[in-house]
């Protein structure tokens, strides 16, 4: 994969003109402004390479090795390690030490989001996300020379970026034998470390799907698949019951109603009163399959991801609830604000803060 290196000059807004480092796959490697990189990549999947000195990097136990556990653990880890609040920062996890302790990358959450839409704009697909520091090969302690800009890291636990005039001050730090390291394409090397280096894209900052859409509302469209066999069914079985006669039959229709609607106590006329309950059926799916399409359009045109956790539809109400997972409320009151211009009656219920989100209730339609 081709990797985009921002400067350590970047600044919190990259702009056009920002000189950036394209390394392609091929090992050819070009330094131009990204507005133009990002005409060449036509869309192709990148991996993004910032500097180490929007970073910070920690070694840290953990007192689990199960993944969900390990992440709810991880803020708790480190808090106490940084002088800000914990929620101000993406926490990237990397993989087990040999000690039993885990590398952890962190980064203002802000600065990663405000970089990765303002490259989502200029049209860059970021596939990956790594620390220059992070790609040093890991054969022993690395010190990496560019220009007048040095890298530390490699098999050490330390990932630092520092000016190369202030190496004397900082070599007695390290390893008697770690000496400064000059290469004719210093990128195509870092480059070549991703495959062991940690890949901030987790979380929140995960890749997100080409179709989000159908992504979100999968196992609403099967469920909406098994409505339609349902009502396919059911119609079959109307026509098997009442293209029967004799008593038998009819005995056994009535008993199978009775299964089927034990809220009708009296049964004057079984087919008539099978078409209703069938008419309500359709109404209610259309109803369904409508809510859920404007509620599919307006999700699908956040800038941030949004996930349906969970979809309760009731026929009596007419109204379509949605547990809804963002980022944060500001996101949530945009969905809100996304789904009244559709025409839509929208409740947004009370949001609960979560793992890496908020949670709310969204109920669309009849009473909302």
């Amino acid at each position: 994969m081709d990797c985009l290196f921002i400067p350590p000059s970047g600044g919190a807004v990259l702009g056009p003109a920002c000189q950036v480092h394209w390394q392609e796959a091929t090992g050819e490697g070009h330094s131009l402004p990204l507005a133009e990189c990002a005409a060449l990549l036509q869309g192709r999947p990148v991996a993004l390479v910032l500097p180490m000195e929007a970073a910070s990097a920690f070694v840290v136990g953990l007192p689990t090795q199960k993944a969900r556990l390990m992440h709810q653990a991880l803020p708790y880890a480190v808090e106490e390690m940084l002088a800000e609040d914990v929620e101000l920062f993406h926490l990237a996890l990397g993989a087990q030490l040999a000690d039993g302790r885990y590398p952890v990358l962190v980064l203002r959450r802000a600065q990663l989001a405000a970089w990765l839409e303002e490259l989502e704009d200029f049209g860059v697909k970021v596939a990956a996300i790594h620390m220059d520091a992070d790609l040093l090969p890991r054969d022993g302690e690395q010190l990496l020379v560019i220009g007048e800009r040095a890298l530390l890291g490699g098999a050490c636990e330390t990932r630092l970026a520092f000016p190369f005039a202030h190496w004397p001050a900082l070599g007695a730090l390290c390893a008697a034998d770690t000496q400064p390291r000059e290469e004719a394409e210093p990128y195509r090397l870092l480059a070549a470390g991703r495959a062991g280096a940690i890949d901030l894209a987790q979380g929140e900052f995960a890749p997100r799907s080409e179709n989000r859409a159908w992504t979100v509302w999968r196992p609403f469209a099967a469920l909406a698949g098994v409505a339609v066999v349902l009502l396919l069914a059911f119609n079959l079985l109307q026509a098997w019951l009442l293209e029967r006669s004799g008593d038998a039959y009819l005995e056994s229709s009535h008993a199978l109603y009775r299964q089927l609607f034990p809220e009708d106590k009296r049964i004057v006329n079984l087919k008539a009163q099978f078409a209703e309950h069938l008419s309500q059926g359709t109404r209610a799916q259309g109803g369904f399959i409508s809510l859920l399409d404007q509620a599919s359009s307006a999700i699908a045109e956040a800038r941030s991801a949004l996930t349906v956790t969970n979809v309760d539809y009731s026929q009596t109400r007419g109204d379509l609830a949605l547990q809804v997972r963002a980022k944060d409320f500001a996101d949530l009151e945009k969905l809100r604000k996304r789904l009244v211009k559709a025409g839509l009656s929208v409740q947004l219920g009370s949001a609960s803060r979560e793992e890496g989100g908020v949670t709310a209730r969204v109920v669309l339609g009849g009473g909302a």
